[in-house]
C-alpha cells in the first residue's frame, strides 16, 4: 500500500464517527489510556525532579482553586446540559441554529469565567493563605504566583473542553480524546525543557502549552463538521435558558465537590510536613482513580448521547443503562483487587524515582488501597449521574452529591481535628462517602425509571464479586511465595517480573471464573478479543454489541 493510501486510511479512521456505545467507549478508552500514560509520565517527572517535597505540594495545591472555578462555571454546563440541548438541534436538523447557540453560549461562559477569575488572579496570595493556612509564608507566596499562571491555562482548557463537547455531540470521540492527551504532553515538555531555568514554574508554564495543544488539535475537525464561530449573544433564547436551568444544580454539585477537595488541602495543611503529605495524598488519589477515568468516565461519556436520545423511551433507556452498568462494573472490579494486593509493587514501579523515598512509597501504597475501596462507586457514579442528566434531571445528583460531600467533610474534620488521625483516614472516609453516593443514586434512579434492582441484577453483580474475591487470592498467594522464595525485588527487573506473573495469574482466574459463572460481559469481551483482527467491523455492528448483552441479562 502506498504512503498516500496509508495516510488517507489513517485520516479516515481519525475522522470516523463512533455510532454505538461500546465502540465510542473503546475509542475513548484508548485515548484515555494515552492521556493517563502521559499523566503518569508527568507525575514521575515531577517527583523525579522535585521529590515528595513541600515545593511540589505547593504546586499541586495551587491548581485547586482554578479547578474549582472551572468546574463551577464551565464544566457544570458542558457535562450536564450542553450535549442534550445541542443534540435537540441536530435531531431537528437545525445544525446552523445549533452552531449559533453554541457560539452564544461560548461567549457567555468565557466572559463569566474570565470576569470571576480576574478577581482571584489579582488577590491570589490572599486566597492561597485561606486555602492552606498551615503552609509557611514563602510557600503561600509561591502558591499565589503559580495560581496566577494556572488561571491563564484554565481559560485555554475551557475552550478545549467546549470544542470537545461539541464534537462529541456529533459522535466524534477520537480527536477530542487525543486533544485531551496533548494537554499532559504540554506539561511534560514544560518540565523537561524549562525546569533547569524556571524550577517548579516550568510545570505551570507547561499548563499553558498543554492548553494551546488541546485547542489546536481539534480545530480541523471542528471546521469539517461545519462549525464556524459567530459573534452573537442571545441571552433570551430558549436554548440558552434551558442550559442555565439545567446546569445550575450540576454547577452547585460540582462546586460542593470541588470545595470538598479544597478543604481537604486545608485539613492536610495542619498536619506535620503538609506539603509532602499532600504530594502523597494527590499521587495516591491520582493512581487510584486512573481506572475511574479509563472506564467510568469513558463509558458514561459514550452512553450519555444515547441515553439523551432515549429519554422518552423508558424500556430502551433502562436497557441501555443496565448494559453499560454491568459492563463498567465488570471492567472496574479487577483493578480494585490489583491495586489493593499489589499496592507496593505498583507504587514502586510507577513513582519509584530516586527522590521518592521508601517511607513515601509505603504511605502512598496505604492510601492507594484505601482509595481503591471506593473505586467501583466512583466509576459507576459517573454513569448513574449521566442517566439523570439525560432525563433533564440535574437536581437529584446535586442533592445526593452534596450530601455525600458533607458526610466526607464532617468525617474528615473530626478525623483530623478532633481525633488527630493521620492522612490515611481521609482516604477511607472518601471511599465510604463515595459508596453512600452511589447506593442512593441507584435507588433513586430505579424509582424514576422503573424497577431494575431485581434478582437478576443482584445475581449478575454477585457473580462478579465472587470472581473478584477469588482473583484476590490468586494474586496474593503467588506474590508472597515468589517474593520470599524466588525473586530479589530490590532489582527493578525482578519486581516487574513478579508483578507481571501475579497479575496474569489473577486476571486469568477472574476471566475463567466469570466465564464459568456465565457472566455475560465475560463472553462479550472474549468474543471481541477473538475477533480483534477484524476490529473495524466489530466496532461498526452497533445492534449486536448493544442488544446482545442486554438480552442475556434479561
Amino acid at each position: 500500500m502506498s504512503t498516500a493510501a496509508l495516510l488517507k486510511k489513517g485520516l479516515s479512521l481519525l475522522l470516523k464517527r463512533q455510532t454505538n456505545i461500546l465502540s465510542a467507549a473503546l475509542v475513548i478508552m484508548m485515548t484515555v489510556v494515552l492521556s493517563q500514560v502521559l499523566g503518569l509520565v508527568r507525575q514521575r517527572l515531577l517527583v523525579g525532579e522535585f521529590g515528595a517535597s513541600n515545593i511540589l505540594g505547593v504546586y499541586l495545591a495551587s491548581s485547586r482553586l482554578p479547578d474549582l472555578l472551572f468546574q463551577v462555571i464551565i464544566a457544570g454546563g458542558l457535562s450536564s446540559a450542553f450535549i442534550p440541548v445541542f443534540s435537540d438541534f441536530l435531531v431537528a436538523q437545525k445544525k446552523e441554529e445549533g452552531f449559533k447557540f453554541a457560539s452564544s453560549l461560548l461567549i457567555l461562559l468565557s466572559l463569566s469565567f474570565i470576569g470571576i477569575a480576574s478577581v482571584f488572579f489579582i488577590f491570589s496570595q490572599f486566597f492561597a493563605s485561606l486555602i492552606a493556612p498551615g503552609f509557611s509564608h514563602s510557600e503561600i507566596v509561591l502558591m499565589g504566583e503559580l495560581m496566577r499562571i494556572i488561571f491563564f491555562g484554565e481559560v485555554l482548557f475551557m475552550l478545549g473542553c467546549f470544542f470537545a463537547a461539541l464534537l462529541q455531540s456529533f459522535d466524534h470521540f477520537l480527536i477530542p480524546g487525543i486533544a485531551a492527551a496533548t494537554y499532559n504532553l504540554g506539561i511534560i515538555l514544560g518540565i523537561l525543557f524549562l525546569s533547569p531555568f524556571f524550577g517548579i514554574f516550568s510545570a505551570a508554564y507547561g499548563v499553558l502549552l498543554g492548553g494551546v495543544f488541546f485547542i489546536l488539535v481539534q480545530v480541523p475537525l471542528l471546521w469539517r463538521v461545519g462549525y464556524r464561530f459567530s459573534f452573537v449573544i442571545d441571552i433570551g433564547s430558549s436554548a440558552i435558558k434551558k442550559i442555565f436551568s439545567l446546569m445550575w444544580p450540576r454547577t452547585i454539585s460540582l462546586g460542593i465537590f470541588q470545595l470538598g477537595s479544597l478543604l481537604t488541602v486545608t485539613l492536610i495543611s495542619f498536619l506535620a510536613d503538609p506539603g509532602r503529605k499532600y504530594v502523597i495524598f494527590d499521587y495516591a488519589q491520582t493512581l487510584a482513580f486512573a481506572p475511574v477515568g479509563l472506564f467510568g468516565q469513558t463509558m458514561a461519556q459514550a452512553a450519555f448521547p444515547v441515553l439523551s436520545r432515549e429519554r422518552n423511551k423508558p424500556d430502551e433507556f433502562r436497557q441501555t443503562f443496565l448494559t453499560s452498568f454491568y459492563q463498567l462494573f465488570y471492567l472496574v472490579m479487577p483493578f480494585s483487587v490489583l491495586f489493593i494486593v499489589l499496592r507496593i509493587p505498583v507504587i514502586r514501579l510507577i513513582y519509584g524515582a530516586e527522590q521518592f523515598d521508601w517511607s513515601a512509597t509505603v504511605l502512598t501504597s496505604r492510601l492507594l488501597a484505601l482509595f481503591t475501596l471506593g473505586l467501583f462507586a466512583q466509576a459507576l457514579t459517573y454513569l448513574v449521574g449521566r442517566a439523570f442528566y439525560a432525563m433533564y434531571d440535574t437536581k437529584t445528583p446535586l442533592l445526593i452529591g452534596g450530601l455525600s460531600t458533607i458526610v466526607m467533610l464532617v468525617g474528615s474534620f473530626f478525623a483530623i481535628v478532633t481525633f488527630h488521625f493521620d492522612i490515611q483516614s481521609l482516604a477511607l472516609i472518601y471511599s465510604l462517602a463515595s459508596m453512600l453516593q452511589l447506593f442512593l443514586l441507584v435507588y433513586l434512579l430505579q424509582k424514576k425509571t422503573g424497577r431494575f434492582l431485581d434478582l437478576d441484577f443482584f445475581l449478575s453483580v454477585g457473580k462478579i464479586l465472587i470472581a473478584t474475591l477469588c482473583m484476590g487470592v490468586a494474586l496474593y498467594v503467588p506474590i508472597k511465595l515468589l517474593d520470599k522464595l524466588v525473586f530479589d525485588t530490590t532489582h527493578t527487573i525482578n519486581l516487574i517480573i513478579l508483578t507481571g506473573i501475579s497479575s496474569i495469574l489473577g486476571m486469568a482466574m477472574y476471566l475463567f471464573l466469570t466465564w464459568l459463572l456465565r457472566v455475560k460481559e465475560a463472553g462479550m469481551f472474549l468474543i471481541l478479543f477473538k475477533k480483534l483482527g477484524n476490529w473495524q467491523s466489530i466496532l461498526s455492528t452497533s445492534d449486536e454489541l448493544l442488544s446482545t448483552p442486554s438480552k442475556q441479562q434479561s
